[in-house]
C-alpha cells in the first residue's frame, strides 16, 4: 500500500507538513511547559515574600498582620491552628498530619473547601517552620487563575498548530509548484519531441541549479543521439550502396552469360567475375554481422598465448605477395594473451589498406612496455586523407578515390581492426609520418 502520494508536488507538501507537525508538537510543548514553569514561579515568589513579611510580624507579635492577610495559618507544635485569616472562617489549610511533615519550608498544591459556600478551590500553599517555638507558618493563594492560563495557552496553542501548518503546507505547496514549473514545461515538450530525427530541444532553464543542469544535460544527450541516429542512417545508406555495387555487377554478369549461352569462354568468364562478387558480398556481409556483433559485445575471442613478433613475421611473409608489398617485421618477442587469428585479421586489414592506398612498402614494428604491447604498421604511401584522420576508425570510411570505384573495399577494414582490439581490451590509433612518411596505425594490446 503507498503511503505517500504518487506527486513529488504533493510528497513534497506533505512531507513538509508531516515535519512541521513534529517540530510544532516539540516547540508548542517546550513553550507550554515553559510558559507553565514561570507562572508556579511567579506565585511562589509572591508567597514567600508573604511569607517572609508575615514571619517577621510575627516575630514582633503582631498577630493582626496574620489575621488581615487573605490566605494564612499559624499553627503550634501539635498541629493546632494558633492564629489564621479571618476570611478563612476557621477552615484548615493543613490538617495536623500535614503540619508534623512540614520541614524547614514546603511547597504543594492541594484542592481546598474554602470557596463561596465552601466550594473548593484549588490552592498553593507554602509552609515553613519558625523558630523558635516550632512553629509553622502557613500562606496560600488561590492556583485558580493559573489553571485558567494554562487552559487558555492550551486552547490557543491548539488552534494555532493547525493554522501554522496548513500556513507551511501552503507555503511549501507554492515553492514547490514554482520550483518544478521549468519541470513541467520541460515535461511539455518532451513529448511534443516524437523522434531523433526531430531538431527540436528542451527549452533552456535559466540559473545553475540542479534543474537548469538537467535540461543542459538531456539538450546535450539529445545532441548526441541525434548525432548517433544520424550515423546510423549513414550507416545504412552506406551499406545499402556497397550491396547495390556488387548485385548490379552481378545481374550484369548473369544477363551476359544468358546472352553468351553457346559461348563457353564468355560464360566462364561471366561467371567467375559473378563468383567475385558473390565472394565480396560474402566478405562485406560477414563484416556488417562481425561489426554487428563487436557494437553489442558479443564479439567472441579466443585467448592463448600468442608472440605478436612471430605472428607479424608470418603474416608479413604470406601477405607481402599476395598484395604485391614489401612487409618487414621487426621488434622485440613480446607474449599476448589473445586471438590469433583475429589478430591476423587486423594485420591483414592494415595491409590491404595500404596496398589499396598505393604503398609499396609496409613496416611492422613490435615493442613493449611494463604493461602493454605495442604493434606499429607504418607505410610509405600518401597518409590518410586531410580531414579522415578523426574519423578512420567509423564504418564505410574511405578516400574519395574509393568511392568513384578505384578501391574495391568497402570501408569496413579499420572498423573491424578497432572492433577486434577492442575485443582485447585494446586501443588503436591512426595518424600520418615517421617512419616511412605515410599512414601510420598503432595497437596497443594488454600484456596481462
Amino acid at each position: 500500500m503507498r503511503l505517500l502520494p504518487g506527486s513529488m508536488r504533493a510528497r513534497v507538501t506533505f512531507v513538509t507538513a508531516a515535519g512541521a507537525v513534529g517540530v510544532l508538537a516539540v516547540c508548542l510543548g517546550l513553550l507550554y511547559a515553559t510558559l507553565d514553569r514561570q507562572l508556579w514561579a511567579a506565585i511562589d515568589d509572591g508567597l514567600a515574600v508573604r511569607a517572609g513579611d508575615l514571619a517577621v510580624a510575627l516575630a514582633n507579635d503582631d498577630v493582626a498582620a496574620l489575621i488581615d492577610d487573605p490566605m494564612a495559618q499559624l499553627y503550634g507544635p501539635g498541629g493546632e491552628v494558633t492564629a489564621g485569616s479571618q476570611s478563612l472562617q476557621g477552615r484548615r489549610l493543613l490538617t495536623a498530619e500535614q503540619v508534623y511533615q512540614v520541614g524547614d519550608t514546603a511547597l504543594s498544591t492541594r484542592t481546598l473547601p474554602i470557596g463561596e459556600d465552601g466550594a473548593p478551590i484549588s490552592v498553593r500553599l507554602l509552609s515553613q517552620r519558625l523558630e523558635p517555638g516550632g512553629g509553622v507558618l502557613t500562606v496560600g493563594v488561590s492556583a485558580e487563575p493559573v489553571h485558567a492560563a494554562r487552559d487558555r495557552l492550551a486552547i490557543v496553542l491548539f488552534l494555532a498548530a493547525p493554522l501554522l501548518v496548513a500556513a507551511l503546507a501552503a507555503g511549501a505547496w507554492a515553492v514547490v509548484r514554482a520550483a518544478l514549473r521549468p519541470v513541467d514545461a520541460l515535461t511539455s515538450q518532451a513529448e511534443i519531441i516524437s523522434s531523433l530525427e526531430s531538431d527540436s530541444r528542451l527549452p533552456d532553464v535559466p540559473g545553475d541549479d540542479e534543474i537548469a543542469r538537467l535540461a543542459r544535460t538531456l539538450n546535450d544527450m539529445l545532441a548526441r543521439l541525434g548525432v548517433a541516429a544520424e550515423r546510423e542512417r549513414a550507416f545504412v545508406d552506406d551499406a545499402s550502396h556497397e550491396l547495390r555495387t556488387p548485385l548490379a555487377v552481378l545481374r550484369g554478369e548473369l544477363e551476359l552469360a544468358l546472352d553468351a549461352v553457346g559461348d563457353d569462354q564468355e560464360v566462364e568468364q561471366s561467371l567467375h567475375a559473378a563468383l567475385g562478387e558473390v565472394d565480396r558480398l560474402s566478405r562485406l556481409a560477414d563484416d556488417l554481422l562481425m561489426l554487428a556483433r563487436a557494437r553489442a559485445g558479443a564479439l567472441v575471442v579466443r585467448t592463448e598465448a600468442v608472440d605478436l613478433l612471430d605472428l607479424a613475421a608470418a603474416e608479413a611473409r604470406r601477405l607481402g605477395p599476395a598484395l604485391g608489398l614489401r612487409i618487414e617485421a621487426s621488434g622485440d618477442p613480446v607474449v599476448v594473451s589473445a586471438d590469433p587469428e583475429r589478430l591476423r585479421q587486423v594485420l591483414a586489414n592494415l595491409a590491404r589498406n595500404s596496398a589499396a592506398a598505393g604503398a609499396g612498402g609496409v613496416r611492422v614494428r613490435v615493442t613493449h612496455d611494463r604493461d602493454s604491447a605495442t604493434v606499429e604498421v607504418a607505410d610509405d604511401g600518401p597518409g590518410f586523407p586531410e580531414g579522415l584522420l578523426d574519423s578512420a576508425f567509423a564504418r564505410f570510411t574511405r578516400g574519395d578515390d574509393a568511392r568513384s570505384g578505384v578501391s574495391p573495399g568497402a570501408g569496413l577494414g579499420l572498423s573491424i581492426v578497432r572492433a577486434v582490439i577492442s575485443a582485447h581490451g585494446g586501443i588503436v590509433s591512426a595518424r600520418n609520418g615517421d617512419p616511412l612518411g605515410g599512414a601510420v596505425v598503432t595497437v596497443r594490446l594488454p600484456l596481462t
